[in-house]
């Protein structure tokens, strides 16, 4: 049952709205765009089983995808399993006054549009796309496998990525491409919760690469955010020639102002830190008045002079192993991609034709209007 609110509203977080079904940072500002629209917000996430008949075979399980959207602080509610074509009875359903989704479109699997019914009815409104960020963008620079892929986007081999997943010389779809991302202090404004700690906060501290924003991340943080009554997280940020250091091959896939909003849009994160020192020192620590240290079960580099990067916390007695229970890496999630990239990529590129062939009747539509 719903809380009594004055304005309820649900919008559809498809990941495969977007290519490849990938949680990123877009999907998280569409979200709280639409949050900004009311004072409640539904999201509905669709099973594998939808996703697979329309759009093709989705990256993230079903149980996966319901966790992640979950774990974004601007939604109140999800639905599991909901319906692909959304209806007006779905609306209802569920109390909601209107729903909402991007500026691009999302199709069947015979090509109609699945908000035809709730727009003739006046209960849609839309978002803006977030520039700059998308699963085929994403899937290119994981396929890349090089450690300059976010800088390189002239590439050869990038251009040739993109031409298979995203907008290349024979495609033209302005909803299925790439482009590049420019981080701006609004946007950063925008995803911060630009809460102070307060008396009596545990404050905690984590960091990482936290690099394509995954399940295993959320389970994490959660974990970390139960370790006291009232937490307040903070998580250092590594830059990504630091990250590339430790993880080497092609890493990190999302460069540090995108993995910024991907984090800051968790609920369980207080706050970010940008470029934060490899090291856990004692001036980090004592400038945030740090309570509590913890890191994951997954292996702890070395610095580059060989020194354990968590020896100040250990000596102070604050720092703690976590164990979330979920052994998911973004190593697992590139190799998901790179085994599956065929059917990836007949998945966008059957995409691209169902919108094109919109695109051109939209495009008759207005010759005919305008001949009349």
């Amino acid at each position: 049952m719903l809380p009594s609110i004055s304005y309820c509203f649900f919008i559809l977080l498809v990941s495969c709205s977007y290519s490849y079904d990938m949680v990123h940072y877009g999907h998280s500002n569409q979200l709280r765009q639409a949050k900004s629209m009311g004072d409640y917000l539904i999201a509905g996430v669709h099973t594998d089983e939808e996703i697979s008949k329309h759009k093709g075979p989705p990256v993230f399980t079903q149980e996966e995808r319901y966790k992640m959207v979950r774990a974004i602080k601007w939604v109140d509610e999800i639905v599991e399993g909901a319906p692909y074509v959304t209806t007006l009875e779905t609306l209802d359903k569920y109390n909601c006054d209107f729903c909402v989704h991007g500026d691009d479109i999302t199709l069947t699997v015979d090509g109609k549009d699945t908000y035809a019914e709730v727009k003739r009815a006046g209960r849609y409104r839309e978002c803006k796309r977030t520039q700059g960020v998308s699963t085929t963008d994403l899937v290119g620079r994981m396929l890349l496998m090089t450690k300059a892929h976010h800088s390189n986007m002239d590439n050869t081999n990038y251009q040739q990525h993109t031409d298979n997943f995203g907008r290349g010389a024979t495609v033209h779809s302005p909803w299925t491409g790439v482009s590049q991302f420019l981080q701006t202090s609004q946007k950063i404004i925008q995803f911060a919760s630009g809460k102070e700690p307060q008396p009596g906060d545990t404050i905690i501290y984590v960091a990482g690469a936290f690099d394509l924003f995954h399940i295993g991340h959320v389970d994490f943080l959660e974990m970390v955010y139960k370790q006291a009554d009232k937490p307040y997280v903070i998580v250092g940020l590594h830059f990504d020639q630091e990250v590339n250091r430790y993880k080497r091959k092609n890493y990190p896939i999302m460069n540090v102002h995108e993995r910024t909003l991907s984090v800051l849009a968790c609920r369980y994160v207080s706050e970010v830190v940008i470029g934060a020192p490899y090291a856990v020192g004692k001036d980090l620590l004592d400038h945030f008045k740090v309570d509590l240290v913890c890191h994951g079960k997954t292996e702890v580099f070395p610095d580059k002079d060989g020194a354990d990067p968590y020896a100040e916390p250990r000596r102070r007695g604050i720092f703690r192993t976590i164990d979330s229970g979920n052994n998911l890496t973004t190593d697992d999630i590139v190799q998901r991609i790179i085994e599956n990239r065929l059917q990836f990529e007949a998945r966008n590129q059957k995409k691209e034709a169902k919108e094109m062939a919109v695109i051109e009747a939209m495009k008759r539509r207005e010759h005919q209007q305008q001949e009349v």
